[in-house]
């Protein structure tokens, strides 16, 4: 904790029938929240904020209304949430509260190429034409009446309130930057899974580019997520950037080829790893693990190759062919201290208020990839 100003602990949701602040840990009580805040006594400096949503608070039913949009169609549903987001924040000793909040997301773009096995002659990207919110003008206004209500209850007990940007969520359709930002002790920019194994199965790409890849979708890119923000707002020192410390795994088989250079062909998401136990998704020790493998295993046990980037512009990846049956192929984008750096290096130099790690739990915290614990954390903190 000693290279954190902030931990956001994630994550909380909202009652669907009374639209109040609800513990998502089901079984753990209340128990993790005041281990968290307790983290103060040890290191003052540390300021602790409750994260509500973050694609964590999944309703039994898909099919049901997006209650995160309930909420803000409705001042009773809104008060309710902020005398109960109040009294969390003040009975377990969390200094603020950060919005995660569950706008609808952007439909997956269509990817076309020329050539079936040639993914690299990219002919474009097209957008879907299907409607992300019918009422979204409605509930950009509503989010910002929503914003100034809850800041003002939060504020009165000396308590902060920060937004974080899901990824796939649109800015422009759902945030009024000039007229939030007031309301904001910042904003967290969720620079990365600009792709991933369940909205892209079948392309395997590089999923937290820095800057636009070539013949790609542009706003896939940190930059273009950034400078969008930085040309509705002056308050650059409010804007943090997000960096993962994980990677996403799609499949490899034949249809592949052997080249590895992304875009590629891809079938679906890798199996879980034995950590995060998530399909498609992989922590940068279970990355690091697969790296140092002796080459002459086979199978799942046979190693990946990294592909570094000297350019520092796209990220690293790291990948195995499948074998002749098709089978044990792996396409890894992820995130390394180095890469970390480079970003650190960005927010610098742009005069961003700082760096978000996605998350703790996922970095090296057992230092198994020999670069000594939390080396994620490390790079971006000895950069800023």
């Amino acid at each position: 904790m000693q290279f954190c100003n902030y931990l956001i602990y994630g994550y909380a949701g909202v009652n669907s029938e009374t639209f109040q602040l609800k513990n998502l840990d089901r079984g753990l009580n209340f128990d993790l929240y005041h281990a968290v805040t307790a983290l103060k006594r040890k290191h003052p400096h540390l300021r602790v904020l409750l994260s509500v949503g973050g694609d964590r608070d999944i309703p039994s039913d898909l099919d049901e209304p997006n209650k995160y949009l309930m909420l803000l169609e409705n001042i009773a549903h809104r008060n309710a949430f902020i005398n109960s987001a109040q009294s969390y924040v003040s009975t377990y000793g969390f200094d603020g509260l950060d919005l995660a909040w569950q706008f609808p997301k952007n439909h997956p773009k269509e990817f076309h190429s020329g050539i079936r096995r040639a993914w690299h002659k990219v002919k474009g990207w097209f957008k879907s034409k299907k409607v992300v919110d019918e009422k979204a003008e409605e509930h950009k206004e509503q989010f910002v009446t929503f914003l100034r209500e809850l800041q003002q209850s939060l504020s009165s007990k000396g308590a902060m309130l920060t937004l974080t940007m899901l990824p796939h969520v649109s800015a422009e359709l759902f945030i009024d930057i000039p007229q939030v930002m007031p309301y904001l002790d910042f904003v967290t920019l969720s620079t990365f899974d600009f792709l991933t194994p369940f909205r892209d199965p079948k392309i395997a790409d590089y999923t937290a580019s820095i800057y636009p890849l070539y013949e790609r979708d542009p706003a896939q890119s940190a930059d273009y997520q950034i400078q969008y923000w930085l040309n509705n707002t002056s308050q650059m020192g409010k804007l943090v950037m997000g960096v993962p410390a994980y990677g996403r795994v799609w499949v490899m088989d034949k249809d592949s080829g052997i080249t590895g250079y992304p875009p590629i062909h891809a079938a679906g998401a890798a199996p879980a790893g034995n950590l995060t136990e998530t399909p498609g998704f992989l922590s940068y020790p279970e990355i690091c693990v697969k790296l140092h493998k002796n080459r002459d295993l086979k199978g799942d046990a046979a190693p990946v190759f990294k592909v570094g980037d000297p350019t520092k512009r796209f990220g690293t990846y790291a990948y195995r062919d499948a074998d002749d049956n098709g089978e044990y192929g792996l396409w890894i984008s992820y995130e390394e201290p180095a890469t970390a750096a480079n970003k650190a290096s960005y927010a610098h130099v742009r005069d961003l208020g700082g760096v978000a790690l996605f998350d703790l739990t996922t970095d090296d915290k057992l230092g198994v990839c020999g670069e000594g614990k939390y080396p994620i954390l490390r790079s971006i903190k000895f950069k800023l």
